[in-house]
């Protein structure tokens, strides 16, 4: 099982930090995001609940539905698709708190690869080391942004 949790202070404002996280098709803009795609368009809003991101990264397919939508305090996901790995995905969650004109973002996912025992092993703690800088990478690159 991996488990990954990161925790930063953003110098942004918060509403700026869950629209550049909301963003579906611009996730490309991160470095190691060699291409990010909205595949189906949100039940209420573009990026919103509902909708479907591709995000294409470190030689991984994935496809998150959006589950939760709370803006701008929260943006949840749950990977359906996944190639070349087979994901059992149970949590994929952003939750920012304002604090000081700053925002306070924590980035949580929870899941398993669902290959062989040993290799499963093995992929999980990829999984958990390599996310946590992607994911760490990301919220450092918003706090960089001009606004």
């Amino acid at each position: 099982m991996f488990s990954i949790h990161v925790e930063r202070i953003i110098d942004q404002p918060i509403d700026f930090v869950f629209a550049t996280l909301s963003d579906h098709a611009n996730y490309a803009q991160f470095k190691g995001v060699e291409a990010s795609n909205l595949i189906v368009e949100g039940k209420l809003e573009q990026n919103g609940l509902g909708a479907v991101r591709e995000i294409i990264a470190g030689g991984a397919n994935l496809h998150e539905e959006i589950v939760a939508y709370d803006p701008p305090y929260k943006l949840g996901y749950k990977v359906v698709k996944s190639k070349p790995l087979p994901y059992d995905h149970q949590l994929g969650e952003i939750t920012l708190k304002k604090i000081d004109g700053k925002t306070h973002a924590t980035w949580r996912s929870v899941g398993h690869i669902t290959v062989f025992v040993l290799g499963s092993l093995y992929f999980d703690k990829q999984i958990q080391k390599n996310g946590g800088k992607a994911f760490g990478s990301i919220l450092k690159q918003i706090g960089n942004m001009p606004r």
